[in-house]
């Protein structure tokens, strides 16, 4: 099958999430967290690593929407002998995963062939399968076991589960599969349409009280429901995307894990809840965040395991020969042990948003605030692998630096409490002058009229569309207006843009990949801010364009095949898609907020954990 990454559509539990191909084939599932060993890689390899298919025979005619408002999957599929539909869904875990599917008849006949080929340790082990009863079958491997349950009749053959069913108007056929650890009893059974019933009513609860954002209310709240889907409920960490390896080229070695929280991704995230009144989810986010760095500032990582854990190791997996002859594939993310200066500067700027915001402050907030900036005054003018955690070793990002500034720019915006505070206070402005003149003096070229990625280098970066957003300099100085120009004129193509140009500037990798999703997102908030409200609508409408037929964004896109490239789906496209629609419809939206920090801070909303 040579599918492409916008076939599928995600469906998740907030713990857990699969991934459903077009065809009606789960071709990628994590349990019982989104970071354990796939039981479905075929995403990542073929049938025999891992999928369970549910296919109409002789389709003529597919379609497939989310209900609306929640994140259950309905394809419509027509066949030369009639009509039925698939609901796929997971139900909101209470102390199992479920994943259910449900077939229904709506006319005339319809036969299904149903192939499940369960794979542990993506897609290595072949579990041992028996019938536990006529309407039971059990996989166990290890630690894992998986229960299917259906009234289908199904049969073991080559090291797979089959059976043959159909429909006609009126029918319901459900699946239900169940994981639990294999030394516990067999789940109790659930009833699917009571599951269904629970998991709508979850979503809807959820996505009704997403306010209208101008024209772009449904494009909003499905980025919202995405976002939602990716955080771990039981620690509010929100992963970057549900896969790994999905690769940023075809053929190509740009193939990474996005199954973790990264750090960066805080202020974003914050501001996309917080701007739509989702202040628990706002809180919940930032306690993750407080919890996970806590310790030693200069442990401090950049991404973390959803629960926090810090030993991310890279491996690959030699048995799998990546989506679409894409290796390798990586588990695991050796850039955690990067250092990466923004990722400080993006901790400090988080809890002054929070504060702006109206969350209450957490109790270690400002500890840990202080320990902080005491570490990066350290360290600020040392080199760091930058943004894009590039492999070629340290340089001086400018965005690097940017973003020191931004932590003690943020630190200004706290009122002063105590003899020390004030001390603390002429410390960081005085340190924050100092960054700031540094940036303005090495990391500008006079010749470009620009900014640029490295000090002393002419390279261009799309990470310095973040100079105007964090306030850095006004968005009409001259050095911001010279940078958005050379920017737009190298760095977009196609009207979308590229991170940076991989074939001039060595990261350590064979060059080449897609356009960034959100490096256009950034652009067109840029926009926002010059005024040029024209040019950000229509591209943010382009940008809208290359959703999927099921509204999911991966993270970068190639517009000569027309396909998105990168792991999927990606948070930082639905939160760029997010912030940029609440920008272009309303007077202070998240860059204008964003870019003109200060100490006021309305009422409180909630005071997190």
């Amino acid at each position: 099958m040579d599918a492409i990454i916008a076939d599928y559509a995600m469906i998740g539990d907030c713990e857990t999430a699969a991934l459903v191909h077009r065809s009606g084939s789960i071709d990628w599932l994590c349990l019982p967290r989104f970071d354990s060993d796939a039981c479905f890689a075929r995403l990542l390899g073929d049938r025999d690593n891992g999928h369970w298919s549910i296919c109409a025979r002789d389709v003529t005619e597919t379609r497939r929407a989310y209900r609306d408002g929640t994140l259950i999957l309905v394809t419509y599929l027509v066949t030369k002998t009639g009509a039925a539909r698939v609901i796929d869904f997971m139900s909101p875990r209470d102390q199992q995963a479920d994943l259910i599917r449900i077939v229904e008849g709506i006319q005339g006949r319809v036969t299904f062939d149903v192939e499940l080929v369960i794979r542990f340790d993506y897609g290595r082990t072949t579990p041992w399968v028996t019938h536990e009863d006529p309407t039971t079958i059990m996989a166990v491997a290890g630690p894992n076991t998986l229960f299917l349950q259906s009234p289908v009749r199904l049969r073991g053959q080559d090291m797979r589960t089959q059976g043959v069913f159909s429909v006609k108007a009126g029918d319901h056929v459900p699946f239900l599969l169940t994981h639990c650890v294999s030394r516990h009893q067999r789940p109790p059974h659930v009833e699917a349409r009571t599951a269904l019933d629970n998991t709508e009513r979850f979503w809807r609860e959820f996505s009704d009280r997403c306010p209208p954002v101008g024209p772009w209310t449904n494009q909003v709240k499905r980025s919202l429901i995405t976002l939602k889907a990716l955080t771990y409920g039981p620690t509010g960490g929100i992963v970057a995307a549900v896969t790994t390896s999905l690769p940023e080229k075809i053929g190509g070695t740009r193939n990474w894990d996005y199954r973790y929280c990264w750090l960066r991704d805080a202020t974003f995230t914050l501001q996309s809840f917080m701007h739509l009144g989702y202040f628990d989810e706002a809180a919940a986010w930032r306690d993750w965040l407080l919890r996970a760095i806590a310790g030693d500032p200069a442990q401090m990582q950049i991404m973390y395991g959803v629960s926090g854990e810090r030993r991310l190791t890279e491996w690959e997996a030699p048995w799998l020969e990546g989506f679409r002859k894409s290796r390798p594939v990586r588990i695991g993310n050796a850039a955690a042990d990067q250092m990466q200066l923004d990722v400080r500067g993006e901790l400090v700027d988080t809890m002054a948003r929070a504060v702006k915001g109206g969350l209450v402050p957490h109790p270690r907030s400002a500890e840990l605030r202080r320990v902080s900036l005491e570490y990066l005054a350290t360290v600020w003018r040392e080199p760091d692998e930058g943004i894009w955690e590039m492999r070629a070793g340290r340089r001086h990002f400018t965005h690097s630096k940017v973003m020191a500034w931004v932590a003690f720019d943020r630190a200004l915006t706290y009122e002063p409490k105590s003899n020390r505070d004030r001390a603390d206070q002429q410390r960081w402005r005085a340190i924050r002058d100092e960054i700031h003149a540094e940036i303005c003096e090495k990391g500008f070229d006079t010749a470009q009229n620009s900014f640029t990625q490295i000090y002393g280098e002419p390279w261009l970066d799309a990470s310095l569309l973040q100079l105007a957003l964090v306030g850095f300099l006004p968005p009409n100085d001259p050095r911001i207006l010279g940078t958005i120009a050379a920017i737009e004129k190298r760095l977009v193509r196609d009207g979308l843009t590229l991170r940076y140009e991989t074939d001039l500037v060595g990261d350590g990798l064979p060059p080449g990949e897609g356009r960034f999703l959100a490096c256009s997102f950034w652009l067109a908030d840029n926009m926002v801010l010059m005024g040029r409200h024209t040019d950000a609508r229509a591209l943010f409408e382009r940008l809208l364009t290359i959703c999927n037929d099921v509204g999911l964004l991966a993270e970068q896109y190639d517009p000569d095949a027309k396909e998105m490239l990168g792991n999927f789906p990606q948070a930082f496209s639905h939160v760029g898609l997010i912030n940029t629609a609440v920008n272009l419809s309303r007077a202070m939206g998240p860059a204008l907020e964003r870019a003109a920090v200060d100490t006021a801070a309305p009422e409180a909303k909630v005071s997190g954990t």
